[in-house]
């Protein structure tokens, strides 16, 4: 008996020193549900589709890197991470039909920084433009500010991009400098806004829905 309560003492402080990190534990089957979109996890009978999606290069924005991945480094990062680890994670964006229409992801800029960078897209251009980004990001900046303890966020959007900036900018993100040439695409080197949210200005996820 005195084993069995040393043990689970021993688990219930791992959970209070890792914050009860849910980002970490959340299962397969959880979603996080907002008005137009829903926001999950990537399961392994996802990798087709999203490796179908993200090669169509016809379908990529104006200012989305042309960078390719194949199908087999996709399932690797898939079967060492679940793609949802503590430096990096990817949730898809599915409208209310369950179709997968886009993907949101936080990740480590600068190593020794705190605080994650977000980046986010909408796989087919029929879909842009009609408030999925704009929600998803809500819910998943609300999420991450709930499951993981760090005080800042950050988007880099290119100039010119005004959908970007917009929907950063309706999230609560403020614009604070500019990064000149600091990113390759196309021949040119392109100059990048740089947006941050901090924790206290970010809603909680039951206002971010």
């Amino acid at each position: 008996m005195k084993k069995t309560i040393a043990i689970i003492c021993v688990v219930m402080l791992m959970l209070i020193l890792l914050g009860c990190n849910e980002a970490k534990t959340m299962g397969e089957n959880k979603m996080i549900k907002g008005k137009l979109a829903n926001l999950r996890l990537i399961t392994k009978e996802d990798i087709d589709e999203i490796y179908s999606l993200t090669s169509d290069l016809s379908e990529r924005g104006e200012y989305w890197p042309m960078n390719l991945q194949s199908q087999v480094n996709i399932m690797k990062k898939y079967n060492e991470t679940g793609l949802w680890s503590d430096d990096f994670g990817t949730m898809l964006i599915e409208d209310k039909g369950k179709r997968i229409i886009g993907e949101i992801t936080y990740f480590k800029g600068l190593w020794y920084m705190p605080g994650y960078e977000v980046g986010y897209q909408i796989y087919r251009k029929e879909d842009r433009g009609k408030g999925f980004t704009t929600e998803a990001l809500r819910m998943f900046t609300a999420y991450i500010f709930e499951a993981i303890e760090i005080n800042r966020l950050e988007i880099e959007v290119i100039v010119g991009n005004t959908a970007s900036k917009k929907v950063a900018e309706k999230c609560g993100f403020k614009y604070e400098g500019l990064k000149r040439q600091a990113i390759y695409k196309k021949g040119k080197y392109l100059d990048i806004e740089l947006y941050s949210l901090i924790r206290e200005e970010c809603p909680s996820l039951e206002f971010a829905k």
